[in-house]
């Protein structure tokens, strides 16, 4: 994998904002094992018969020391001292790893876009969501969120090709997601999925405007007429009406709406949808509503098999560096489970790594082929001559 994020990537990143600045010694080859195991939740770094899970700089030293590699590998490099990796960690900005993390989303984008989308119409389809991280508000002094307690919030945007974090932002844990979403801006045509957290009728009046789309719950005090009604057609679509917003808060969304009301049979209720996408049938807007629990499963995978839970440093550049070397790494297996022939869950998959991080073996062949014996070369045989 290092050879899709390659040293140019980021050495110019570094270069950009003056990274190399006092960790000059500290090269890419020992670099790239830091950064990803940095943001590992437990994969062990293993030297002879000893092994770790990523606490402190300690051991992540410890995992970057040579260990027995084959001929056709490259060449062991010194491992870094523990005085070089803390001053990069604290001194480089986490603006760096947010740039390398836009330069891989390109390159792993170009990929996706060869795959099946899980919708027919052409619109792109984005999913906005956010999560919190907390944290311990005596340690972690800055990250104001309640009074007793602290944490971050990670905003995201998922896009439906390849289910890949197009979009990133870590802020606060106070911050209300309307006013991250308020800062958003969307290419024409484009579909966003969202859930009531981020109903703002002003903000739905302007998307509206710039051909923007959005699908989101309704929320059950919402003051509306009735233009015209339709009936539902069975199964899970329960029927529609097409309505325009009243009241002092929907001044600025003056557009006409349509409100569906869909069955959800899993957890029998009923859902009330609310869309400026006045063209699609009304089951389609239903199955796209439904596409947004990808973003939460996302969310899921990424606290599970990611460090965003416990963090290495307490300053907050050491907290965001942390959290944009998880993304980095996560965008490594997205790129990994797309390119791969096999079935491959984001979960399954980081779990079969962590297993066989101590197996030389092609990376390619092993992730087509994860349980296929591989072809052992014979060994040489000296030819000689009896006299």
């Amino acid at each position: 994998m290092p050879r899709k994020m390659d040293m140019s990537l980021f050495g110019g990143m570094t270069y950009t904002h003056s990274g190399r600045t006092g960790v000059r010694s500290l090269t890419w080859t020992t670099f790239m094992p830091v950064t990803c195991c940095n943001s590992s939740a437990n994969i062990p770094l293993c030297v002879g018969s000893r092994c770790w899970t990523i606490t402190n700089a300690r051991p992540l030293r410890g995992g970057t020391r040579p260990r027995n590699r084959s001929k056709a590998s490259s060449p062991p490099a010194e491992a870094p001292k523990r005085s070089t990796l803390a001053y990069a960690n604290s001194h480089r900005p986490w603006q760096l790893y947010q740039g390398v993390f836009e330069q891989l989303l390109g390159r792993c984008q170009t990929l996706a876009a060869e795959r099946r989308r899980p919708f027919r119409f052409k619109n792109p389809l984005r999913v906005i969501d956010s999560t919190v991280i907390d944290l311990c508000l005596e340690v972690f002094d800055w990250a104001k969120y309640r009074r007793t307690k602290g944490a971050i919030k990670l905003h995201l945007q998922l896009q439906d090709c390849g289910c890949l974090p197009c979009w990133a932002l870590v802020t606060e844990g106070r911050t209300h997601d309307v006013r991250v979403a308020q800062g958003l801006s969307f290419d024409p045509g484009t579909i966003v999925v969202m859930d009531r957290a981020y109903t703002d009728y002003g903000m739905f009046g302007r998307w509206d405007a710039e051909g923007v789309f959005f699908v989101t719950r309704m929320k059950a005090n919402a003051q509306y007429e009735v233009i015209h009604s339709l009936p539902g057609g069975g199964g899970a679509f329960r029927g529609e009406e097409w309505i325009r917003l009243t009241g002092v808060a929907a001044k600025g969304c003056t557009c006409i709406l349509r409100r569906i009301r869909i069955w959800d049979a899993e957890n029998e209720r009923e859902i009330v949808l609310l869309t400026n996408q006045r063209s699609l049938a009304a089951t389609t807007i239903g199955r796209i509503y439904r596409y947004r629990w990808q973003i939460e499963l996302f969310f899921k995978a990424l606290k599970q098999n990611l460090r965003i839970k416990t963090f290495v440093g307490t300053s907050e550049n050491a907290v965001k560096t942390q959290v944009w070397t998880a993304l980095i790494a996560i965008l490594l297996l997205k790129f990994m489970q797309i390119k791969s022939s096999w079935q491959w869950s984001l979960s399954n998959l980081a779990a079969m790594l962590r297993f066989n991080l101590l197996t030389y073996r092609d990376l390619w062949e092993w992730l087509n082929d994860p349980y296929g014996v591989p072809i052992r070369e014979p060994e040489p045989v000296q030819l000689t001559l009896t006299l």
